[in-house]
């Protein structure tokens, strides 16, 4: 199957690139104009119905009319001259307010705009709230509907900012906003010159490590070029399967392949580009079509098996009972899936149309090269694999023994510190009232038996709850139309995005619920803080399930790919090392060295994904090639060294662009996005350069063609009789 795909592309090189381009084209253009319309806002509806949040997000929207597409936000209004609100400051405010409610924000559309880009206009909700003990602000609360990702949304936002700014700036008022939307776009807007020069600066580099490599500015550029269709085609089948299957996509989804998308890709094209240019050394006569469909064939068997290990691990996902990680696993696996394709057509046929023009100007193929690292190393390997072996264990056993005291982070991580309007307005807030006023945990009480409920009823669990130490304020208890539930706010002193606030909702707060719920009702606690506590116990359960799961998957097709029972229990044990080697340094950084309260609870998870299943793709890549060199006569060390010596370069390479692809994450304000992005760079390199060019080839030198039992491989015309016979190293 594999040979006749890239067979076919190579002979038919310009049909395969021309509907390449098609799809891409076309797929990359539905992706762009619907993945907002695909994605969904918010983390309550990935959480599983039976949690306490999920409950009481239900109630929320099924009684209280509450719209999980919106987007809430605070608005402070104060006088310009700094002087105490009077009672005529505040009806002027509250008029303003109810003028806003009635004005209707066009979103700004820009002339080269796609004509079938979504039109967010609309009339936003916007009601006064309170004002400040010391008479200094008075509070708004507006929303405004639509994916706060989207930048049509984002835009309409700023469009109602500047008008209410404008509009109460007329009166002699001052405003500020802050939660929600405001948070968000504050932060996109101060990221946006660093988030384009860090992406500048990523391609640049991989760019020049490429001129490096292969001396060719053609095969600098090719690669991220055939990534790019190929990407832009893989995000177009999620988004059009998530419409088409009605599933909502987590807004950090289409991130996350892109950035997964183009670290596989360009290591995948580096495995072919690499692998043509040993072909071309060695056959001087052979066209660049020939020497494309021998090296895609042999190639392609061992970028399935890597690409099929990543697909399975990310499969695993679809087991969690977390809807986020439920959806990204599948999302995950569909587009690596479109890549390996991509891999086993389009770039063979890339390949084949190039040719030895692919390496223009260098003059590399006419020679071989001189003996450099990758040499040095394989030769080190091939004499010295036991001493290799152990300072490989020592150093990512030491690096693991981090893990020692390691703390899980449920906090979202905020801004990282960084100062925003926004940020400076929720600060003037919480000067005057508790932090969580604007963003408030709300109890939902109902009657089992559908009753109509009272506010006196609920007196006692009011009063329960005023007395719990961190709440700041309880609001007046709010009755649905109908009368059939009932709201209690509660302001929390603590910032409701911050690990304090989920501490004490899911314990005090909730335990005094469970305590003073009257008979014959139930209750529910929802907002932010109860939410993340659920998402962080639902993570917790789900590690226990997809860890077992992927490794048994990725377990069991190493042993049909690799047709050896050995050889996958090495690159198993191996890449398990580095998992916690990396899980161990990221706690010495951010936990020890950092004074972060522990590591974000998403990261292992993610390491053990990525690292664990992007790092076998190098240990597949090195595995199949010594398998390769000891089918030929001579020492098994020897065989190893030769491999170390004609893969190390290509894995070197990929290693340093996939860890420059996601290590771009780590200058994100956001301390969570900052972990995953320094982790999985660092994990990625500990794959590359110390399991895949040391360890591995270490202990396929120590245990010689043993490594494949049951079925070694054996040099070709090589007598039976030395069938068992000792692997010898020569000496010198």
């Amino acid at each position: 199957m594999i040979r006749a795909l890239t067979g076919f592309s190579t002979r038919n090189p310009w049909k395969v690139i021309a509907l390449w381009a098609v799809l891409g084209i076309a797929l990359t253009m539905l992706g762009q104009a619907f993945v907002f319309r695909a994605t969904q806002t918010g983390n309550g509806g990935f959480l599983p119905a039976q949690y306490d949040s999920a409950a009481a997000l239900k109630i929320a929207e099924e009684r209280f009319g509450a719209d999980p597409d919106a987007n809430p936000l605070t608005v402070l209004v104060a006088r310009s001259d700094g002087a105490p609100l009077g009672a005529a400051d505040e009806a002027r405010i509250d008029a303003e307010a109810a003028r806003l409610a009635r004005t209707r924000v066009v979103m700004p559309r820009d002339k080269d705009a796609p004509p079938f880009t979504q039109d967010h206009s609309q009339v936003p909700r916007v009601s006064p709230a309170m004002t400040a003990p010391d008479r200094s602000f008075r509070l708004l609360t507006a929303e405004l509907t639509g994916n706060p990702a989207d930048p049509g949304v984002q835009d309409t936002y700023r469009a109602f900012r500047d008008s209410v700014r404008e509009q109460f700036a007329r009166e002699g008022l001052r405003t500020g906003f802050t939660g929600g939307i405001a948070d968000r776009v504050d932060s996109t807007d101060a990221e946006k010159t660093r988030t384009m020069v860090v992406g500048i600066l990523m391609l640049g580099a991989i760019v020049l490590l490429h001129v490096l490599v292969f001396r060719s500015v053609l095969a600098a550029l090719l690669p991220l070029l055939a990534v790019s269709v190929i990407g832009g085609a893989a995000a177009g089948v999620v988004v059009c399967a998530a419409l088409l299957t009605g599933t909502g996509l987590a807004d950090s989804t289409p991130g996350l392949i892109n950035v997964v998308l183009v670290g596989i890709g360009i290591d995948y094209f580096l495995f072919l580009l690499f692998r043509f240019r040993e072909q071309l050394r060695r056959h001087p006569d052979q066209s660049g079509h020939e020497a494309a469909a021998a090296v895609a064939g042999r190639v392609g068997t061992a970028i399935t098996s890597a690409a099929l290990t990543i697909v399975a691990a990310f499969a695993t996902l679809g087991v969690a009972s977390f809807g986020q990680f439920r959806v990204l696993g599948p999302a995950i696996a569909v587009s690596v899936l479109v890549m390996l394709l991509g891999s086993l057509t389009f770039m063979p046929a890339l390949l084949a149309v190039t040719g030895r023009k692919m390496f223009w100007p260098s003059r590399a193929l006419k020679r071989e090269p001189r003996e450099g690292a990758a040499a040095r190393m394989g030769a080190r390997v091939a004499r010295r694999p036991l001493a290799l072996t152990l300072a490989s264990v020592a150093l990512l056993g030491g690096l693991a023994a981090g893990m020692l005291g390691m703390r899980m982070d449920y906090g979202q991580g905020g801004t990282g510190g960084e100062r925003t309007a926004a940020t400076v307005t929720a600060a003037e807030i919480a000067g005057a009232l508790p932090a969580g006023v604007s963003d408030p945990t709300s109890v939902f009480v109902t009657a089992r038996d559908g009753s109509v409920l009272g506010a006196e009823q609920l007196g006692g669990l009011s009063r329960a709850l005023a007395g719990v130490d961190g709440v700041g304020r309880v609001a007046d208890t709010v009755l649905s139309e109908d009368g059939r539930a009932a709201r209690i706010d509660l302001f929390l002193t603590a910032d409701p995005q911050r690990q304090e606030a989920r501490d004490l909702v899911s314990g005090p707060v909730r335990q005094v619920v469970a305590a003073h719920t009257p008979a014959g009702t139930e209750a529910h606690v929802g907002g932010t803080p109860a939410l993340f506590a659920d998402i962080s116990a639902a993570v917790d359960e789900d590690l226990k399930v997809v860890f077992p799961v992927a490794a048994a998957l990725i377990a069991l097709i190493l042993f049909a790919l690799l047709r050896s029972l050995l050889a996958p229990v090495i690159l198993l044990a191996a890449v398990g090392l580095g998992f916690v080697a990396t899980l161990g340094a990221s706690t010495l950084v951010f936990q020890h060295a950092l004074g972060r309260p522990g590591v974000d609870f998403t990261l292992p998870l993610v390491l053990f994904l990525f690292v664990v299943a992007l790092g076998t793709d190098y240990n597949i890549l090195m595995s199949d090639r010594i398998r390769e060199e000891m089918e030929r006569p001579g020492p098994a060390r020897a065989a190893v060294g030769r491999a170390v010596r004609q893969t190390a370069p290509a894995i070197a390479t990929a290693g340093l662009v996939l860890a420059a692809s996601f290590g771009s994450l780590a200058v994100n304000p956001a301390p969570s996005t900052q972990q995953i992005g320094f982790a999985t760079a660092l994990g990625i390199l500990l794959s590359a350069f110390v399991l895949s060019i040391v360890l591995v080839p270490a202990l396929a030198a120590l245990l010689g063609r043993s490594t494949w039992w049951p079925a070694r491989p054996r040099p070709a015309g090589e007598a039976a009789g030395a069938r068992h016979a000792p692997d010898r190293v020569p000496v010198g």
